[in-house]
């Protein structure tokens, strides 16, 4: 009996018995959609924050500066981070310092007490991408000058958030007090985030020299951006060996750059996917169980039909690979409703997701990938296929005589 003659078999076989069938598939059918749905949840977070990484741009530099302690005479300052800058212009571009102020923000009789104050320089916003170094677009107005910073003005950008419930939507040119000073609006910034109290909405940039003397914060950190991506390594080592030579000691300092962010991100996510697809493997195993045990009970209600097929001159071979073919078909059928099953189900996920997020039909998209369909695929055959062995090994050892006289 060839291959394809023993498939229609299989195939007959099922259709004679469609709720023992589908049951015995339902195993694998949720092992593979689980395994669809994992990965393609898992793709389309790894693309999400990517993207993400990118709006930030992929050649920015982030610089934290612990220092040695307050007895220590070593210490670098926002004019040693701009010599930097202007000393390698072939590798770095930009340079800001990023201060979290410890401040109070009020605007008329109402405080906003959850709102954060950080502390920029001109540079922080990139005029050739129109976003922060954070990714955020201005909305209206204008940012930060660079004479707003060098003469310690008392102007600020604010978040979308306070843009609409401090200033009902009409803050320009609008003041607002940071622990009892009054700064004037002079810019807005789209909104980023879901625009409530305490969010990335309820923000305000103002000069980091007002911001240092407000306070707050350990340490001292600073957003630099390389010329592009392919020299942020260097942009990197750069500010790096600048930073060893003051302070003798790798300890007082950290530089990342959001490439490296990305990566460790990445690898994040691949470690968390791999433990759940193993997870989800274990239905996989479960439902190999199941068409063990099926087929065992298939063996034990055909042996008439085994013991004449032997009696006609049916070799060994030729039952095992029967039921062999028998417990494939069975499996590969599962596999292919599990991946339909999976990639709906991605499908309904994202516009979930992307509801819950906020994101629309332009942020996060589950994407089930070839690769992983057909990996999924071919496991929950091999699964079949190994299982199935069992009992063909026992239909292909029996008797003819035996099996003949089985009532």
């Amino acid at each position: 009996m060839n291959f394809t003659q023993s498939f229609k078999l299989a195939i007959k076989s099922l259709m004679l018995s469609k709720m023992r069938a589908l049951l015995t598939m339902l195993g694998i059918i949720i092992g593979v959609a689980a395994v669809i749905i994992i990965t393609s949840l898992g793709n389309g977070m790894q693309n999400y924050m990517n993207a993400q990484f990118e709006q930030l741009g992929s050649n920015l530099v982030q610089v934290m500066i612990y220092g040695l302690g307050e007895d220590s005479t070593r210490s670098v300052d926002a004019d040693d981070m701009y010599a930097l800058v202007e000393k390698y212009p072939q590798y770095l571009s930009g340079v800001s310092p990023y201060v979290t102020a410890s401040a109070k923000v009020r605007q008329g009789t109402e405080d906003f007490e959850r709102t954060s104050v950080y502390g920029v320089s001109e540079d922080f916003y990139r005029d050739e991408t129109g976003k922060t170094m954070q990714g955020a677009g201005l909305e209206e107005g204008r940012f930060l000058r660079y004479v707003d910073v060098a003469r310690h003005q008392n102007v600020c950008v604010v978040g979308s958030f306070l843009a609409e419930y401090a200033f009902q939507g009409d803050p320009l040119g609008q003041t607002i007090s940071i622990s009892g000073v009054p700064y004037t609006v002079v810019g807005v910034l789209e909104e980023s985030g879901d625009n409530t109290e305490g969010s990335g909405d309820d923000v305000v940039y103002i000069p980091y020299a007002n911001a240092q003397r407000l306070g707050g914060g350990y340490g001292d950190t600073y957003m630099m951006t390389a010329t592009d991506r392919d020299t942020s390594t260097a942009a990197k080592g750069i500010v790096e060996n600048r930073l060893m030579d003051v302070y003798q000691t790798s300890d007082a300092y950290m530089v990342m750059t959001s490439a490296e962010m990305m990566d460790a991100m990445d690898s994040m996510l691949d470690t968390l996917m791999m433990i759940l697809i193993l997870i989800a493997a274990i239905s996989l195993l479960v439902g190999g169980i199941g068409i063990m045990n099926i087929m065992l009970v298939s063996v034990t209600e055909r042996t008439r039909e085994i013991g004449i097929r032997k009696s006609l001159g049916a070799k060994c071979r030729d039952i095992r690979s029967q039921f062999i073919i028998e417990a494939g078909t069975t499996s590969a059928i599962g596999g292919a409703i599990g991946i339909v099953l999976g990639i709906i189900m991605a499908n309904v996920l994202t516009n979930v997701i992307a509801l819950v997020l906020g994101t629309g039909n332009d942020g996060f998209v589950a994407v089930p990938t070839v690769g992983g369909i057909g990996v999924a695929f071919g496991v929950s055959v091999a699964v079949g296929i190994l299982f199935g062995y069992l009992p063909a090994n026992k239909a292909a050892k029996l008797n003819p005589i035996d099996a003949l006289r089985y009532d």
